[in-house]
């Protein structure tokens, strides 16, 4: 305990007298500077940085060590003076511009020692961490991601010229017109100049009119540069999704696809576009009012410069919180529209389960947890502002106190400092601007990272570029085995072989989940299986070109879907060049026809997805569609289940007189197996027996068994 306490003993002891000579050496060799010439003056402060600096390095290594953190410091707060004297000799020679910095004064000390303090902090929390290895993936990831999104812009880059322009005039017609504001104080502070005032009116008006010009076409062309990109992306987006496998849309719920389509997506426009709008009109805003500053009065402007790294130090802490809070928010939001949609899409079945109450609260505790994290997102920006808004009010009380100092030495005039103040109001606004859009600019690309991911996502059903003239149809199914990606582990399909031969009805025959609809999910490739293969022809089917195979392989399914639009358009869905009278010859075979030109507008009445047609009468369209394509691969499942006896009839009618194609069969019907020329039991994920009707039933086998269950 003793040696505790004599090492903090020590330890302060060692900090206070460097302290104190840190402030001796400073005052006293800045006194003794400022009776000196230029270079020597120059001189005296460097000799006072060497002291100043060792002093402190011999503090470092008696209380913690030559850290390099604590280098940096010394160095850095040692070389302020000398380096601030040497450039304001050089920039306005030894008076400085008529003002003058007494080295000698405590308050001058502490002034650059807040400065090294705040400096020191911004370098060490941005720069320094990062150069070390500090900085995470996740930002990195948002430079990457940043620059990606402007790389979409490329096609608006006319657009985007003509918007700088207009940016840059009305800038420029901004910054004069504080100058204009103050020299209207000075004529009427010393006596009414008609001609000063009118000529300082007219010059406000003309830059006041450029600026408004300017700022409003700039405006108006970013608007349509935001739109023009939120189409391109929108409709990109869309295009990777509908190329995915059925797989991804299992494991992705729908809700989210619309958030990251709808929303992230005019967020990635909107954000990034407005924000190097605002960047480049406050970088070259910015720049020009520090030269106006300058010329007015340097003191002043180095006082208000020093809020900078204080500024950048508190936007540093605000967006690394607020960037990890921001994502939650959206994916928390991304997870509430998919409860929404769930509830929606699945109306029918909430009412029959009479579960209004339960989605209700489902649907409420997304909305909770969204509002907790928006609650903490809110939070941390209010005590961000309210830390922004204390810097920047005590630096405008710097400025007042400091210039009635500058005033009582004859340095400026009131209207000067008026024009000065305004100036800082928005130097100050600038400056915070400038340190926050470039962590908002890595924030707002956040949305874009999702977009990014689906629209580089690879769908794992990779077709070919085979399209033969001639295609018999003959389907092997050989060795697989499969499981779906929802639930790996569960193996609907284990070592299932099995041929379908052109011209030849066979019909799958099993109990629910024996693997009879993944069969003919196989076929159309909306999944790939982990083992084995299927050849077309003898050739994987795989390798066949997209379009071409799933106009040969059609799917007839139970649940028929129609699109927005009108019949013709749905039976001719897929085929931009398909002829009107091969629709109405489809829709014959499909015995459609009939009720379709008995509607009021015949082929090109609206339909839709739940309105317009009875199930039937969908369902016979739905047949319609996959027959114009002339397929040599046609599965129906389960396709005759909303047909009447007639309808069903004359479907068959229409098959039977067709090419023949391979047709798979999935049905509960005893009629429709019965009539198959071959019948597969399928059970366990295999082929347990197969054979025609007549022969299954004579072995008395799996089929005989199952007859009386299934039919």
């Amino acid at each position: 305990m003793f040696r505790l306490d004599a090492q903090i003993v020590r330890q302060s002891l060692a900090f206070a007298v460097a302290l104190w000579v840190d402030l001796s050496v400073f005052t006293a060799l800045g006194s003794a500077a400022a009776a000196r010439s230029v270079g020597g003056r120059s001189a005296g402060l460097w000799v006072g940085a060497l002291i100043r600096c060792l002093a402190l390095l011999t503090l470092y290594q008696i209380t913690a060590g030559l850290k390099p953190v604590l280098v940096r410091f010394a160095v850095v707060h040692s070389l302020v003076a000398p380096a601030f004297e040497s450039g304001r000799e050089l920039l306005f020679g030894r008076d400085g511009g008529g003002e003058w910095v007494d080295w000698g004064d405590v308050r001058t000390w502490l002034t650059c020692t807040g400065a090294s303090v705040a400096g020191a902090l911004c370098w060490e929390l941005t720069t320094v961490a990062r150069a070390a290895g500090e900085e995470d993936e996740e930002k990195r990831s948002s430079r990457e991601l940043f620059w990606r999104v402007l790389r979409l812009y490329k096609p608006d880059v006319g657009l985007l010229l003509g918007a700088f322009s207009f940016l840059l005039l009305s800038v420029l017609c901004g910054m004069f017109i504080p100058i204009y504001t103050g020299k209207v104080i000075d004529s009427l502070r010393t006596g009414y100049q008609e001609q000063e005032f009118l000529s300082a009116i007219i010059f406000i008006s003309v830059y006041s009119l450029g600026s408004s010009l300017g700022a409003g076409c700039r405006g108006g062309i970013f608007t349509w540069v935001i739109a023009s990109f939120t189409r391109r992306v929108k409709l990109a987006l869309f295009g990777a999704l509908a190329n995915q496998e059925i797989g991804f849309f299992e494991a992705v719920k729908t809700g989210e696809l619309t958030t990251r389509l709808s929303e992230d997506t005019t967020k990635m426009g909107r954000t990034v576009a407005l924000n190097i709008n605002v960047l480049l009109r406050t970088l070259i805003l910015t720049l020009g009012v520090v030269s106006l500053m300058l010329s007015l009065s340097w003191s002043l402007t180095l006082l208000v410069l020093l809020e900078t790294p204080v500024t950048g130090l508190i936007e540093q802490l605000y967006h690394t919180h607020h960037q990890r809070l921001e994502e939650k928010v959206r994916d928390s939001i991304a997870q509430a529209n998919a409860a929404a949609n769930e509830a929606v899409s699945g109306v029918w079945l909430v009412k029959s389960f009479h579960a209004e109450r339960g989605e209700v609260r489902r649907y409420e505790d997304r909305l909770m947890d969204t509002h907790r994290l928006k609650s903490s997102r809110d939070r941390v920006r209010a005590l961000y502002l309210l830390a922004r808004r204390l810097s920047g009010l005590s630096m405008q009380l710097a400025v007042l106190v400091y210039g009635r100092m500058v005033i009582q030495r004859g340095h400026m005039t009131i209207g000067n400092l008026l024009t000065f103040i305004l100036y800082q109001g928005d130097l100050g606004n600038n400056i915070r601007t400038l340190i926050y859009i470039f962590g908002d600019m890595l924030t707002s690309v956040g949305a874009s990272k999702k977009v990014f991911e689906y629209l580089d996502r690879k769908p794992k059903c990779i077709m070919g570029t085979l399209a033969p003239e001639q295609l018999k149809g003959h389907v092997t199914f050989n060795n697989l085995t499969f499981a779906y990606p929802s639930q790996p582990d569960k193996q609907v399909l284990q070592g299932f072989s099995l041929d379908l031969r052109p011209g030849e009805v066979t019909a799958l025959v099993g109990t629910s989940g024996g693997g009879k609809t993944t069969c003919a999910s196989l076929l159309q490739t909306l999944y790939q299986p982990q083992q084995g293969e299927i050849l077309l022809d003898g050739k994987p089917i795989s390798s066949y070109q997209h379009k071409y195979l799933h106009k040969k392989v059609t799917l007839v399914s139970q649940e028929p879907v129609l699109f927005s639009g009108s019949i013709r358009d749905n039976i001719a869905y897929g085929l931009p060049d398909c002829s009107f009278d091969d629709i109405q010859q489809a829709a014959k075979k499909a015995n459609a026809h009939n009720f379709i030109i008995q509607l009021e507008k015949g082929y090109y009445t609206e339909v839709g997805e739940r309105g317009g047609l009875s199930k039937s009468e969908k369902q016979r369209v739905a047949i319609a569609r996959a027959l114009v394509r002339n397929p040599r691969v046609l599965i129906l499942d389960e396709f005759t289940s909303s047909l009447d006896h007639d309808s069903e009839n004359e479907v068959y009618r229409a098959l039977s007189a067709a090419p023949a194609p391979t047709l798979l069969v999935i049905a509960h019907r005893l009629k429709t197996i019965q009539s198959a020329d071959r019948i597969v039991v399928i059970g366990q994920g295999r082929v347990q027996e197969q054979g025609s009707h007549r022969e299954l039933m004579e072995a008395k086998g799996r089929y005989y068994n199952l007859r009386e269950k299934l039919f």
